[in-house]
């Protein structure tokens, strides 16, 4: 795992573990309730209700957690035996219950069954080490998949891209997929940039300890420009753009030039907010699913439902649906409209097209052929709120490096230029300018705040051709 992506799963798997030995020490003490009616275990004489042992939990949630960590339960988890973890396990509850004994001793607490302790100190073991199980089940999953593996680049030198691969232990790199080692000392930066293009990646390592800085330089600027996170050992570059941000590759120290919002708690939020509400809507407009579909196959023979390749996050190709407002032949017939554009740059845009079919206009004008892309949402390809995704033919036609940074996140189903009056923006640079400064400036309540005022624009067809 990397820096702060290994920083937020530690402090998932805490919060879990957190959980888990709170329903162990519940489990324990149903158990032990339990037990009060068997006579045959000569333990036959009642406890005291569940609410007198709350107390304690109070101090088993918190502390056991960041003993578990302070005994290194959560660090190189693929390497270590069920041995080593139970030991670790023992060795925090052995302190827990230190820490247990200590409250009764100096607040004067009770601790009304310590059956009800021995056992918590049975289960706690047991659930923490299936949960562990389980983690690394999952991980070595995945891992086989390889799909949610982050594809990076590594440039410098090879004996310093070499070295960085040999000290990278299993754990870290199980969620990196290395595309390919850049000599950026005999390679030029535009081959670094083809390797961006042609592999969709999403972060470079540089191992810059053998390389001049002005190759250095030239590289991350390179970075930079297309929304690539740029990760370099050294604090002496000079960016324009990027934010500059410490981070930790391993034992190794990063300084982290990133133009894109980084992995928080937040950015999660945004993911969770993304399939919940692609879930909702999906459910609520079904009617209109329902109808546009049929209404579709009723007026204009061919599909109802219209697939393109857009270029998504970074660039990589994802196929994007909307439903069907052209003709079936709509496609071949652009190179014939080419000249009525009215959009400047890259984008294909005119105001009457005579491809959209009667009922295509209305289905734009509500904006109810966008609803297919809510299932893009649910696969992961776009967000509820970002960049809007470009056909790939535009996106490979882009006239300005600096356009690209626009593809540093998840293209979106609405966006600053949706709501900003789109059909009277005729440029693309403007268009693009919207994008950065949601890049820029993005948060939870900026996407909040775009979602509310796309109501009124969907609803009244704002700003819609």
């Amino acid at each position: 795992m990397i820096g702060r992506k290994q920083e937020i799963n530690l402090q998932f798997l805490q919060i879990i573990d957190g959980i888990l030995l709170v329903v162990a020490f519940w489990g324990a003490h149903v158990i032990r309730y339990m037990a009060a009616d068997l006579e045959w275990l000569s333990m036959n004489w009642p406890i005291p209700k569940f609410d007198d042992f709350r107390w304690m939990l109070f101090i088993i949630m918190p502390f056991g957690p960041i003993l578990l960590e302070l005994h290194g339960f959560y660090t190189r988890s693929l390497q270590k035996t069920v041995r080593q973890t139970l030991g670790q396990i023992g060795r925090a509850s052995v302190w827990l219950a230190l820490i247990l004994s200590g409250c009764t001793l100096f607040f004067r607490l009770d601790i009304p069954s310590r059956a009800v302790l021995l056992l918590f100190l049975v289960l706690a073991p047991v659930f923490l080490l299936l949960r562990e199980r389980v983690t690394i089940y999952r991980m070595r999953a995945r891992a086989r998949t390889g799909r949610y593996r982050e594809p990076v680049l590594l440039a410098g030198t090879p004996q310093d891209t070499q070295a960085l691969l040999c000290r990278l232990t299993p754990d870290q790199l199980l969620d990196m997929e290395v595309i390919a080692e850049v000599d950026i000392e005999r390679n030029p930066v535009s081959h670094l940039v083809d390797l961006l293009h042609r592999h969709s990646v999403s972060r470079v390592i540089f191992a810059g300890n053998h390389s001049q800085m002005q190759r250095l330089q030239e590289a991350i600027g390179a970075c930079e420009i297309e929304g690539v996170e740029a990760w370099l050992a050294a604090d002496f570059i000079k960016t324009a753009i990027a934010k500059p941000s410490f981070d930790v590759l391993g034992s190794h120290p990063m300084l982290v030039f990133r133009t894109t919002p980084e992995l928080s708690w937040s950015f999660m939020m945004k993911t969770l907010i993304d399939k919940a509400g692609a879930i909702f809507l999906i459910a609520a407009s079904s009617p209109l699913f329902i109808g546009a579909a049929l209404a579709i196959r009723l007026t204009s023979p061919g599909p109802v439902i219209f697939c393109q390749q857009r270029g998504g996050k970074h660039g990589k190709p994802f196929t994007m649906y909307k439903f069907r407002t052209m003709i079936p032949d709509a496609e071949t017939r652009r190179a014939s409209l080419e000249e009525q554009n009215e959009m400047s740059g890259p984008v294909f845009k005119i105001g009457r097209d005579p491809r959209v079919t009667p009922l295509g206009r209305w289905l734009r004008k509500t904006s109810i052929d966008e609803l297919p892309q809510l299932i893009n949402v649910l696969q992961g390809h776009m967000s509820l709120v970002g960049p809007r995704p470009l056909p790939l033919y535009e996106v490979e036609k882009f006239e300005k490096s600096a356009q690209r940074r626009r593809l540093s996140v998840k293209p979106g189903l609405t966006c600053l230029w949706q709501i900003s009056g789109r059909s009277d923006l005729n440029s693309f640079d403007q268009w693009v300018d919207l994008d950065l400064d949601y890049i820029d400036n993005w948060s939870i309540w900026l996407d909040i705040k775009i979602l509310l005022k796309t109501v009124p624009v969907v609803l009244f067809g704002l700003g819609a051709r």
